[in-house]
């Protein structure tokens, strides 16, 4: 992702000019511009919301059962609960919360992607950054990103999930503004921070599975496997990331779905909720929605590095043709 991740020695191609040498050469480059992430996350979300108001569906369905069934995992659940909606609610439903979800991106994500770089930067300057640096550095910036990002999840969760509530318990909000200013007059302030334990440690586990294992794959496919720091690297890394993170964050993922979507709350903590949905529903409760989750963070991750990449490549670029000028 960042400069120190990649190798010295490789070079990028400067539109309409000679070849520079990549930001790697560069010893006194500061990190790239901190609303990078959010912008990449936010252009991936316009493609991964659909399969995500899908997961949230899924996730949020209450089903007695005690042994595995794959079919809560397979792509005709998924696209039988898509095409529910569609029928039901019409093809705009499939992007209901588009707007609260954009508004987490650009806080959650801008702070997760910018701190990482940041955090980077100090710990380890241009040189590579150890394992256990990468993972203090996406722990640190997950925590911070997924406090900010809560309240915009509490009405991304509640929008997406509307059309599936019986007609007296839809919520109707027009909008995440609205969505916020009715929390806060009809159930209070603080409700806007429900679910705020497991999204802080959903935000740290995708930060860490995702970011850290999105540069040690990277790092693995230049180093090891003689790839060119190109397009085809950045969405194998990514592709693999997307799937990691997914695989890890599942099950508190379920759970603060269900948290923030409940209309009360009955005071259990996130692991007492884990372990009631164990002994109710069975292990795979933990993972319903995977298949949604994964075909919505797979192409979210793809997009998001890819197009950051591109940012991030043109950004150090455009400041060496500066300094060679």
């Amino acid at each position: 992702m960042y400069p120190s991740a990649s190798v010295a020695t490789s070079t990028v191609q400067a539109p309409n000019r000679r070849l520079v040498r990549s930001p790697a050469a560069a010893k006194d480059t500061p990190p790239p511009p901190f609303w990078y992430g959010g912008f990449a996350s936010c252009v991936a979300t316009l493609v991964s919301h659909p399969f995500d108001l899908t997961k949230v569906r899924i996730q949020t369905i209450v089903r007695k059962q005690h042994s595995w069934d794959w079919r809560l995992f397979g792509p005709t659940n998924m696209i039988r609960t898509m095409r529910h909606i569609v029928h039901k609610e019409g093809f705009r439903a499939l992007y209901t919360g588009m707007d609260a979800s954009m508004l987490r991106q650009a806080t959650y994500s801008t702070i997760r992607f910018g701190l990482y770089d940041q955090f980077k930067w100090l710990l380890a300057g241009h040189e590579k950054p150890t394992f256990r640096q990468l993972l203090v550095c996406s722990t640190a910036a997950g925590i911070l990103g997924g406090a900010f990002g809560n309240p915009c999840d509490v009405v991304n969760v509640r929008m997406q999930n509307d059309g599936q509530l019986p007609p007296e318990q839809q919520r109707h909000y027009k909008n995440v503004i609205d969505g916020m200013y009715r929390i806060c007059r009809e159930e209070g302030p603080r409700v806007l921070l429900r679910g705020l334990g497991p999204s802080t440690q959903r935000a740290v586990l995708i930060t860490v599975s995702q970011m850290t294992s999105y540069d040690e794959f990277k790092m693995m496919l230049l180093k090891h496997l003689q790839w060119q720091n190109g397009l085809m690297t950045h969405f194998s890394a990514s592709l693999l990331a997307g799937l990691v993170a997914t695989t890890v964050c599942s099950p508190l993922d379920v759970v603060k779905t269900r948290i923030m979507n409940a209309h009360g709350h009955d005071g259990k903590r996130p692991i007492q909720i884990m372990m009631h949905m164990i002994r109710t529903e069975g292990v795979g409760s933990l993972f319903r929605g995977w298949l949604p989750a994964f075909i919505r963070l797979g192409p979210h991750t793809i997009v998001t590095f890819l197009v950051l990449e591109e940012l991030k490549t043109r950004y150090f670029v455009h400041r060496q043709e500066r300094q060679l000028a």
